[in-house]
C-alpha cells in the first residue's frame, strides 16, 4: 500500500526511508545461470531480460503515476473544501480540541487508503501477479491493508496532536520543534517496529537451519554485535522477493531473513548478504540517516511554514480555514510536503547509496568472498527482474541503493587483503 501514513501523522511529517536489506527489491523468479568458476574470477553483469526491462519501464510509469496520485488527493480535499467539511464533522463528534483532531486523524486516514485502494491494488497485487512476483493470495494482500490501516489510524490518533498543539503554542517555531521532535520519535519507531508492527504481518520464529544459524552468530560475534538473535520470517506466503536485515537497537536488536533468501542463496552468498547487513548496524548507519533525515525534514517543514500562509491568505474561502494550525489544513502541509519531498529526494537517496556501498564493503572485508558476493548480486537482479544500470535520472530519485551493475564492479575489484593492504574496516573485527 502507498504509505498514507506520510500523509496522515505526525510521524508522517517526520519518517524518511532509512537504510535497510541488501535484498529490497521488487520480487521475480528468474532461473540462476551463474557459471561456478574458480573464487578468484570476476563475475559479470548479465544482461537484463526482456521482461525485466518491460517491468522497468512499466515501474517508471506506475511511479510518476503514484507521485502525481501524491499530490491530486489532498490539492482535491483542499480546493473542494472537503477538508473542512471532515474537520465542521470532527467538531461535531469530538467536541474538545484533542478529541477533534483524533477524529480528523480517523477521516482523513480512512479516506486516503480508499482513494489509494484501487492504484494499491493494482501496484502491489495485480502487477507483481502478473510478472509471476507474489505469492499471496488476496484474502491475504486485503488482510495486511487493512492492517495497515489500523497502524495508520493507531498512529494518526496518537500522535498527529503534536505538531498542531505545537503550530497553536508556538506558531513562529513550529517547524524547528518538529523537526527535532522527529529525532526520538524514529528512534522510538526503531524501538517498536520490530517488535509490535511487523509480526502484525508475517511470521517471525527461530532459524529452521541451526547450522546456517550458527554460522551467522559466529559471523556476528566476528562483527561485534553480542547478544543477537536470529529470525526466520514467512515471507514466501506473499513474496518471491529476497531480503535479509538487521533491525532495532538496544535490546531489540535482531537478524532476520526471509525464508526466500535461504532457499535461493547458498550459504556463502547467504553469509555476505548478512555481511553487508551487519554493516550497517556496526556502521551505526541507521542512527546517522535518522539524523540526517532529522534536519532534512526540518528544512522541509519550515519552506513549508513560509509558503502556507500566503496560500491560506489567497485560497482562504476555497480552504475553509485561516490559520495553518487548524487540523483542516492537513492536506495542504501533505501536499506541499510531497513536493518538497520530492525536489529533496536526490539528497537522502544519495547518502543511502553512500551507506549501502560502505555496507558492501564491510560485507566484503568480513567474508573476503568476493565470488560469493558478485554470485549473491547476480541472483538478485534475476529473481528481483532487475535493471543493473538504469540511468542517471532513475539513481538519482529512485534508487536507494547503488545500481546492481556498479555493485558487481566493486566486488570483482575490491580485495584489498590480496594485495597486503590494510582494510578500512578491520579494526571493528574481533
Amino acid at each position: 500500500m502507498r504509505t498514507t501514513l506520510l500523509i496522515a501523522l505526525g510521524t508522517a511529517l517526520w519518517v524518511v526511508c532509512s537504510p535497510s536489506g541488501a535484498f529490497a527489491e521488487p520480487p521475480a523468479p528468474e532461473s540462476v545461470g551463474v557459471v561456478a568458476d574458480s573464487a578468484a574470477a570476476p563475475v559479470a553483469v548479465p544482461e537484463p531480460s526482456e521482461k525485466a526491462m518491460r517491468y522497468y519501464r512499466s515501474g517508471n510509469v506506475l511511479w510518476c503515476v503514484s507521485l502525481l496520485w501524491g499530490w491530486v488527493v489532498p490539492v482535491g480535499l483542499l480546493a473542494t473544501g472537503f477538508s473542512a467539511q471532515m474537520r465542521n464533522l470532527a467538531q461535531r463528534i469530538g467536541r474538545r480540541w484533542f478529541f477533534v483532531v483524533a477524529v480528523y486523524a480517523i477521516l482523513f486516514v480512512t479516506l486516503s487508503f480508499v482513494l489509494d485502494l484501487p492504484l494499491s491494488y493494482y501496484s502491489e497485487f495485480v502487477r507483481q501477479h502478473a510478472y509471476d512476483l507474489s505469492n499471496q493470495t488476496f484474502a491475504k494482500w486485503l488482510g495486511d491493508s487493512f492492517k495497515s490501516l489500523g497502524v495508520q489510524i493507531v498512529g494518526g490518533v496518537l500522535l498527529l496532536w503534536i505538531p498542531y498543539w505545537l503550530l497553536r503554542r508556538f506558531p513562529a517555531r513550529w517547524w524547528l520543534l518538529c523537526g527535532i521532535g522527529s529525532v526520538p520519535l524514529m528512534l522510538v519507531l526503531q524501538l517498536i517496529g520490530p517488535l509490535y508492527i511487523a509480526p502484525l504481518f508475517n511470521d517471525f520464529g527461530p532459524m529452521k537451519d541451526k547450522s546456517l544459524e550458527a554460522d551467522i552468530l559466529s559471523l556476528a560475534q566476528r562483527a561485534g554485535i553480542e547478544d543477537s538473535r536470529v529470525f526466520e520470517v514467512d515471507k514466501s506466503v506473499d513474496t518471491k522477493a529476497v531480503n535479509a536485515y538487521v533491525s532495532g537497537f538496544l535490546n531489540t536488536k535482531r537478524i532476520v531473513l526471509w525464508d526466500t533468501i535461504i532457499d535461493k542463496l547458498d550459504r556463502d552468498e547467504l553469509l555476505f548478504v548478512m555481511g553487508h547487513e551487519m554493516g550497517h548496524y556496526v556502521l551505526h548507519h541507521v542512527l546517522w540517516f535518522i539524523g540526517v533525515s532529522g534536519l532534512l525534514t526540518t528544512a522541509v517543514l519550515y519552506l513549508i511554514h513560509r509558503v502556507a500562509g500566503g496560500l491560506i491568505a489567497r485560497y482562504r474561502a476555497r480552504f475553509g480555514f485561516d490559520e495553518l494550525s487548524d487540523v483542516a489544513s492537513l492536506p495542504l502541509i501533505a501536499a506541499l510536503f510531497s513536493v518538497a519531498v520530492f525536489v529533496f529526494s536526490p539528497i537522502p537517496m544519495g547518502i543511502s547509496r553512500h551507506y549501502e556501498h560502505e555496507a558492501d564493503r564491510f560485507g566484503l572485508e568480513l567474508t573476503q568472498n568476493n565470488r560469493a558476493a558478485g554470485t549473491a548480486f547476480v541472483k538478485l537482479q534475476q529473481e528481483n527482474l532487475g535493471n543493473p544500470r538504469p540511468g542517471i535520472l532513475y539513481e538519482m530519485w529512485r534508487s536507494s541503493h547503488p545500481t546492481l551493475g556498479d555493485r558487481i564492479d566493486f566486488t570483482n575489484a575490491y580485495r584489498p587483503w590480496s594485495q597486503g593492504k590494510p582494510l578500512v574496516y578491520g579494526g571493528r573485527f574481533r
